[in-house]
């Protein structure tokens, strides 16, 4: 028995699962989405928030550096707006036609026996487009998007999403009321040396990448073993968070390997060059698809 056990654990594959992100890891940042969708993004600081254009550059910067994203950053200083609203304006004007199908990505990814998840802080219409575009929307097994991990009362559906699968659906919550004051985060960083009683940063209610409760969040939504799953993600932060809660790392969109990467790639058409032993597995006859991404349901804490 012992013999057999041991057999069984040296048979078994090193990882499950792959976890993707999406945007600038599954195309390339040369399709301009990033640029227009960061261009979209202060056009809506100033028409619908009413910050200074003045201000803009600057304090999207440090929003995006200290938070994660810009988004979580606007709602931790003060601002109060809809989310849904807020990605129908950053992702509605998108090009999205710059983004054509990839056989070649699809082709690697439907020959991958093991499962495969997407995980982005973007939302589900985005997601759901840009796998569209892609030609990619029956090579995952779910996805992980800014819904899954910040769920609201909200539950609408779009004529694209009807045969992708999103891990998590809606779930009745209260939105966390925002600060009647908007935090002056250019001035908090415009004092010279703050000592230890200088102001902290004030919290975001929005739980995104590269937050490692929001990485610990997604791998329970998805029941991932993170010691069993390779992560890929062109963000250098998001790679070391990943790192931190125990996940094996692929840097996408370079061939230098920084600190907390495992791996690194050039473009993720290179996944089979430098990682063949993902396709070297007995497991292929166990992964079944059906034609469409799955939802999985969130864990409620």
């Amino acid at each position: 028995m012992e013999f057999e056990d041991r057999y069984r654990q040296a048979q078994r594959p090193k990882y499950d699962c792959l976890l993707f992100d999406l945007d600038d890891t599954l195309y390339s940042l040369s399709s301009g989405i990033s640029k227009e969708c960061g261009k979209n993004i202060k056009d809506y600081m100033v028409e619908k928030l009413g910050i200074e254009k003045d201000k803009i550059v600057e304090l999207s910067n440090l929003l995006y550096k200290n938070y994660g994203t810009t988004m979580a950053g606007l709602r931790a200083i003060g601002y109060d707006f809809d989310y849904d609203e807020y990605h129908s304006y950053v992702h509605g004007r998108l090009p999205y036609d710059n983004l054509k199908p990839d056989p070649q990505l699809r082709s690697l990814l439907l020959t991958l026996p093991l499962r495969k998840i997407i995980f982005t802080n973007a939302d589900k219409v985005h997601a759901a487009k840009a796998l569209i575009k892609l030609g990619l929307e029956d090579c995952f097994q779910g996805i992980i998007c800014f819904e899954t991990l910040n769920p609201t009362h909200k539950i609408t559906v779009s004529d694209d999403e009807d045969d992708i699968e999103f891990l998590g659906s809606a779930v009745a919550t209260t939105d966390v009321p925002s600060s009647p004051e908007i935090f002056d985060i250019i001035g908090h960083f415009a004092e010279p040396k703050p000592g230890p009683s200088a102001t902290l940063l004030p919290k975001t209610p929005i739980v995104c990448k590269p937050q490692e409760s929001a990485l610990e969040l997604a791998l329970k939504i998805a029941q991932i073993n993170p010691q069993r799953t390779l992560f890929f993600d062109d963000s250098v932060r998001n790679i070391q968070a990943g790192k931190c809660v125990g996940l094996h790392t692929v840097l996408v969109g370079t061939s230098q390997r920084p600190k907390g990467a495992d791996y690194a790639l050039e473009s993720i058409h290179n996944i089979k060059q430098a990682l063949p032993e993902l396709w070297e597995t007995d497991m292929k006859s166990e992964v079944s698809y059906s034609g469409q991404v799955t939802v999985e349901t969130p864990v409620t804490a």
